[in-house]
């Protein structure tokens, strides 16, 4: 029972009135300030109804709030806050199990904690006039927020606010504050292991439960789980070809061609290791970009990325580089800090992603880096439309784009399925010599140019222009100690006259406005020096012509009508397939496939088909499988668009895969959840049980994915890292066991709600979990596959807040496939169906 005293401690009273502290481990009530005065911290609380409690501190205590589903980093979301009693500071590191018959009885994680301040002119007492315009540095929550309080309604007593993310460089479209932040940040327990009294590992103990250091620019993160492993060892990154012209087709993502220095990031926990692109170990160089990726706290991983620093109008500048290079990252200011984009995932866990396609490992490196902010970003991409971005790019005066081939795998040298093209000519070059000047004061006029053709240097005249005082200081003292008598390159009177000589080593950048007709650089302008690549890498660029388009897969009969009920065609089936395929592919790609296929249309005979009779083509491949009567059968797979597209040429419609790779058959990675209600039942109670599967499978530490399944249903998906079980994973029988009690609890709690049973007889009036495509040999339809129901209607992923304003599950038909495109690239669905997780104890 509550504490019945009266007496009050400051504004503390209500606070201790409500609790026994004889019953509750929660800290008694006593006014205090902490050393900064302005800490902050979350708390999520599973009590009567599940919340986020924001403390912040203020005249000594915690004012707090109780935040209805959770802060949503999202400007156009506005979550109700309503006012709860102030909290002793002790309070800001309370996480633990409230009794149940105590007030806020139920389990309590500390989500997040650093410090607030109001924005400049405001002040904390503002909160007594009904807002508060204020800015978190947390390690989940940062950026400006505004609290506003709500006119009560009628007699209500309870005061309620309402909280806001403003728009900065910390918002984005959607939940994902909560949706990924499934762990303490103190003991990096989920809520089960907190409600069950899981004590805290040697390591995560360690970690103390203090606000972070007051940070003046952005939030401090820390890791909020241990991770061991050592970093991955650094791989020759691939390299792109530079053509004339951007390739066209949807085969193709298109991403800014950042203009700094390129690095692989090797990183296990808070183990960071900077390569350079030929391998030397820039990490000292980079110290403010380890201290950020070290605050993750990520499991071993190898990321391939640039790192830039910007320059007076924004853009990525490789001058203003090497100036904050030049000054060292302890005199670096908030303007030019250095950044990292990243866009491409090497390996991650000791899972090698080499010879996954380009769109899967863009698609890990979005959800592994889901919680990343300024200054690691993960850069952006389009999907066709890349004459558009050059366009957008060149306008803004940045270099060009890089264009990857969708399907493609990761080749560590150069190759044309990644290619550049540059809004400006630059290039590198090696620094063969310098000429005298006769300014007083000025140690060279020019500098003599060369590039590798073959193994010879070879001369490319002189550069003059583009250096600063700092530059010509700096270049000097670096050639005084590679002056040599002898000419580095063949080369003819009128070039030879003036030179002073030197040591192939040094390499720089330059602009210029073309290449004469004797191979000379026309124009050129000193970009600046480039110390992260080898002089004997340098060689002479010229472009080339893009890339042809796919291979075109005839389809035949295109006007045969497969949707009877809306006329649409098999032409219109394939043109879809075609478009959607780079969204399509991480999920069907490489995992072992049934066809649903209807030659005829859907109105007559359609059939399932897992094995080829040889009749589907080339871009059809074949896995051997073992079968349970010990023998083999050839499984069919996909590897790009054209596979695709060869089964709708033979009458497919839909494609179901299997929730394990081709690669590796006996180790699952993905558990489905397929909700599918009985007759009576509407979308909104379909909507709400897979939130609540979200939400319980969240308390286990599992992130969860939603997709409409173009049917009546929803499929709630578990994506999971899995090496297999001699590796330390886990098998098909514990894959089936754990989804099976997983549903099975579920139907116990809510027995009117749920079943378990396939049991016709036992579904009525019930939503079935079918948890049964969870085992060997069971398919499920992938992420964006049509359906063979009447309107022609698609499997589409939808974020979580989305779900919510969906009225059915067949929304999107194949005439959607811009807009399913449009979508795919929104901020609610960046790393849509990824995580690195793996199955906990249940």
């Amino acid at each position: 029972m509550a504490k019945k005293s009266s007496a009050s401690r400051g504004s503390l009273g209500t606070y201790d009135a409500k609790r026994d502290f004889k019953l509750t481990a929660e800290p008694a009530g006593k006014v205090e300030s902490s050393k900064s005065g302005n800490i902050f911290m979350v708390q999520k609380h599973d009590a009567t109804r599940l919340h986020w409690d924001l403390r912040l501190e203020v005249d000594g205590v915690l004012k707090s709030w109780a935040v209805t589903k959770g802060p949503s980093p999202d400007p156009d979301i506005k979550r109700l806050a309503v006012r709860t009693e102030d909290h002793p500071l002790a309070y800001a590191t309370f996480e633990g199990t409230i009794p149940k018959a105590e007030y806020g009885g139920g389990t309590v994680m500390l989500w997040d904690r650093g410090h607030w301040a109001p924005i400049k002119g405001k002040k904390a007492s503002d909160l007594e006039d009904g807002h508060l315009h204020f800015t978190l540095d947390g390690e989940r929550m940062k950026g400006e927020w505004l609290l506003i309080r709500l006119k009560p309604r009628g007699n209500e007593k309870r005061e309620n606010w309402l909280l806001r993310k403003l728009q900065d460089e910390f918002a984005e479209a959607g939940d994902g504050l909560v949706q990924h932040g499934l762990t303490s940040i103190s003991t990096g327990r989920t809520m089960a292991e907190i409600a069950s009294g899981k004590e805290v590992d040697n390591v995560a103990a360690k970690m103390k439960a203090k606000a972070p250091a007051k940070s003046a620019n952005r939030g401090v993160r820390k890791k909020t789980a241990a991770k061991s492993g050592k970093p991955p060892e650094f791989r020759k990154p691939q390299l792109a070809t530079l053509v004339d012209n951007v390739p066209a087709s949807n085969g193709w993502m298109h991403e800014i061609k950042f203009d700094g220095y390129r690095a692989m990031v090797a990183i296990a926990g808070d183990k960071v290791t900077i390569f350079t692109r030929s391998g030397k170990d820039w990490t000292d160089k980079f110290a403010p970009l380890v201290d950020e990726f070290a605050a993750l706290g990520l499991p071993p991983c190898l990321i391939d990325g640039e790192i830039v620093a910007y320059g007076p109008y924004g853009n990525p500048d490789f001058s203003a580089l090497q100036s904050v290079l030049k000054r060292g990252h302890g005199s670096q200011t908030a303007e030019d800090a250095l950044s990292f984009h990243a866009f491409d995932l090497l390996e991650v866990d000791g899972q090698d992603l080499a010879d996954e396609p380009n769109i899967e490992r863009k698609e890990r490196l979005e959800a592994l880096l889901a919680e990343a902010a300024p200054p690691l970003h993960v850069a952006e991409h389009v999907i066709g439309a890349g004459e558009k971005l050059l366009k957008t790019m060149c306008d803004a005066g940045q270099e060009g784009i890089i264009s990857k081939k969708i399907d493609a795998k990761y080749r560590h040298a150069r190759s044309k399925a990644w290619v550049k093209v540059k809004c400006t000519r630059r290039q590198e070059f090696v620094i063969v010599g310098y000429t005298k000047s006769s300014a007083k004061g000025r140690p060279f006029a020019s500098l003599v140019m060369a590039q590798h053709e073959g193994d010879e240097l070879v001369y490319r005249g002189r550069v003059g222009t583009g250096y600063t005082a700092d530059d010509l200081e700096m270049l000097a003292g670096k050639m005084r100690r590679l002056e040599r008598k002898t000419p580095t390159v063949e080369a003819d009177k009128a070039q030879k006259r003036g030179v002073t000589w030197l040591t192939p080593r040094l390499v720089a950048e330059v602009g210029f406005a073309e290449f004469t007709a004797d191979g000379n650089i026309r124009h050129g302008s000193f970009l600046g020096l480039r110390e992260d690549k080898e002089a004997a890498e340098v060689k002479a660029e010229r472009a080339v012509e893009a890339p042809a388009a796919e291979e075109e897969i005839v389809i035949s009969n295109r006007d045969r009508v497969i949707f009877p009920e809306s006329g649409q065609t098999k032409g219109e089936l394939a043109d879809y397939y075609a478009a959607i395929a780079p969204l399509m592919l991480p999920f069907a790609a490489r995992r072992p496939v049934s066809l649903v296929r209807c030659p005829q249309g859907r109105g007559k005979k359609c059939f399932f088909q897992k094995h080829d009779s040889g009749s589907f083509g080339e871009h059809v491949h074949h896995v051997p499988i073992r079968e349970k009567n010990g023998g083999t059968e050839d499984y069919l797979y996909l590897e790009d668009a054209p596979g695709i597209l060869q089964c709708v040429q033979m009458g497919s419609i839909e494609f179901h895969g299997w929730d394990a790779p081709s690669t590796a058959v006996e180790a699952p990675d993905r558990m489905i959840f397929d909700l599918d209600p009985d007759e009576g039942l509407d979308f909104a109670d379909v909507k709400s049980a897979a939130k609540d599967i979200h939400d319980q499978l969240a308390d286990i530490g599992l992130t969860s994915f939603a997709m409409l399944s173009g049917g009546k249903g929803v499929h709630v998906i578990v994506p999971l890292d899995n090496p297999g079980a001699d590796a330390g994973g886990h098998d098909w029988d514990t894959h089936k066991d754990f989804s099976r009690r997983f549903a099975e609890a579920l139907s116990v709690a809510e027995p009117d709600r749920f079943t378990a049973t396939m049991s016709k007889a036992k579904r009525k009036g019930k939503i079935f979990i079918d948890w049964l495509r969870n085992q060997r040999g069971a398919t499920a339809v992938v992420p964006y596959s049509a359906r063979a129901r009447e309107g022609a209607p698609v499997a589409v992923p939808v974020s979580w807040g989305e779900l919510k304003k969906l009225e059915a599950a067949n929304v999107f038909t194949i005439g959607d496939a811009k807009r399913l495109t449009d979508r795919a690239a929104s901020k609610g669905l960046a790393g849509w169906g990824f995580a690195t997780q793996r199955l906990p104890d249940f």
